[in-house]
């Protein structure tokens, strides 16, 4: 065809590998889609600079199209870190599938690293904020308000995520006084045991008395502590349905997502980012900190003692004999 033939060696070699993706790999549209935008780009940026082919690409031509997307340079929008680094990954997976299909005989942007990531701090709310919101979660007298307290209460009191809360079984709950506990199943199955603080234990223990057995009642028997209407097990989806709730009573985000209220993306993962922040801020190790959440690196924990600007600037306010 007419229009095959006039298009360059660079356009036609990004139709054969967006093809590859998409029949081979398997790839959504959507992501198809995407890999074509920032290919699509990269080869518009080759051909300005007189690349019409893949042998004719080094590495500094990779170098500078990052560049060029991170600062606009080419003509184009300018950017993210993160759809940089989108962009860059793209870009790399498209070396190699010439390297290993024979196009080319060396990877030229093998050495091209995507930008680094700024490390964000996780969200939390305020401690004021924990308490509304299992207020909130608690309101009524049915077995659903016990169900949802203990339930706010233990992702609070024990950094569980959300499927080791739902995993629980009613034997991985100590309720002993002085030494109360839950056996939490993180990733790989990997088993930790973390204290259960009075708060949560009061709040499990009235559910379980309480609540449970009235749940139970419209199930076949099931060993799971926290149970929907059907006396099944709680989904996920379901309990984030009832922090939703809860969070939407307390007034800690608008109903619908308004993106203006208070802690707008609260989710049951905003609980164990807070139990973390809370404990570091009362004096807790970072190392036990760590282990309390069943993170495998000390690493994973420490992003939670980053220290915001905010607390810079309150701490040099207060501490420098000349800053006031």
């Amino acid at each position: 065809m007419a229009d095959d033939v006039s298009r360059s060696p660079l356009a036609r070699a990004l139709e054969d590998y967006l093809a590859h993706l998409t029949v081979e790999r398997g790839l959504s549209r959507n992501t198809t889609a995407a890999y074509r935008r920032d290919l699509g780009r990269y080869v518009a940026y080759l051909e300005s600079r007189g690349r019409r082919s893949p042998d004719d690409v080094v590495e500094q031509d990779v170098e500078d199209f990052l560049v060029a997307v991170r600062t606009g340079a080419d003509g184009g929008s300018v950017l993210s870190a993160s759809s940089s680094a989108r962009a860059v990954v793209a870009v790399r997976g498209w070396h190699r599938f010439w390297v290993r299909d024979g196009v080319t005989t060396s990877d030229a942007a093998r050495a091209v690293r995507p930008p680094a990531q700024p490390r964000r701090l996780p969200k939390a709310i305020t401690v004021e904020e924990v308490g509304r919101l299992i207020d909130a979660a608690g309101l009524g007298d049915g077995p659903t308000a016990l169900r949802d307290r203990a339930l706010l209460e233990l992702l609070y009191a024990t950094g569980a995520r959300i499927s080791e809360a739902v995993g629980l079984d009613v034997d991985d709950v100590d309720a002993t006084p002085g030494r109360a506990a839950v056996r939490l199943f993180g990733k790989g199955s990997k088993e930790r045991v973390v204290p259960l603080g009075s708060f949560a234990l009061e709040a499990v223990e009235a559910y379980l008395v309480r609540g449970r057995p009235a749940l139970a009642a419209h199930g076949r028997g099931t060993p799971a502590v926290f149970l929907n209407t059907r006396g099944a097990r709680l989904s996920r989806q379901s309990a984030w349905a009832a922090l939703r709730t809860a969070a939407e009573r307390a007034g800690l985000v608008g109903k619908d997502g308004d993106p203006d209220a208070a802690a707008a993306h609260l989710s049951p993962h905003t609980l164990r980012h807070s139990f973390a922040t809370h404990l570091l801020q009362g004096g807790a190790d970072v190392r036990v900190v760590q282990e309390l959440l069943g993170h495998a690196s000390v690493t994973t924990t420490q992003i939670y003692t980053l220290v915001t600007p905010d607390t810079l600037r309150e701490v040099y306010q207060l501490s420098h004999p000349r800053a006031r």
